[in-house]
């Protein structure tokens, strides 16, 4: 008989020091095939990195909407395709919709976009009130 550990950390994936970060709300499209997604703050902006090798940037929308950001791709599958007998034919590509609601802390105007080697990058610069500021010194009267 095998034993089987579990792994502990798994049930608590967030501390308590991340439950104070603002947090990215995702929504999906209810067809499972997505592009994965990580999200990194860094300390003037956040940055979303999308997974998405095959495509161009004219295939992406990005719009934001109350505070919602959404990337989407419809990709025009009615290209005419050559009769071409394959052994093994795995690509595919579909069309997505992702959605996030982004933190109060976004500048949604200053938001920019780059597609290089099959990642879309996304900077989402915070606002100026919610950068860190610098330490000063208080003197007592």
């Amino acid at each position: 008989m095998n034993t089987v550990r579990k792994n502990r950390t798994n049930y608590f994936p967030f501390g308590f020091d991340n439950a104070m970060l603002p947090k990215f709300e995702t929504y999906v499209n209810s067809n499972n095939q997505f592009p994965a997604v990580n999200i990194k703050e860094n300390e003037d902006s956040f940055e979303i990195l999308l997974a998405a090798p095959g495509l161009t940037k004219e295939d992406f929308a990005i719009e934001v909407d109350e505070n919602v950001l959404t990337i989407s791709s419809e990709i025009n599958q009615t290209k005419e395709v050559k009769e071409e007998k394959f052994s093994r034919r795995e690509f595919n590509f579909t069309n997505f919709k992702r959605a996030f609601t982004l933190p109060e802390t976004v500048n949604e105007d200053k938001i920019e976009a780059s597609y290089v080697n099959g990642i879309l990058k996304l900077v989402l610069p915070k606002k100026e009130e919610a950068l860190p500021k610098e330490k000063r010194s208080i003197q007592i009267s």
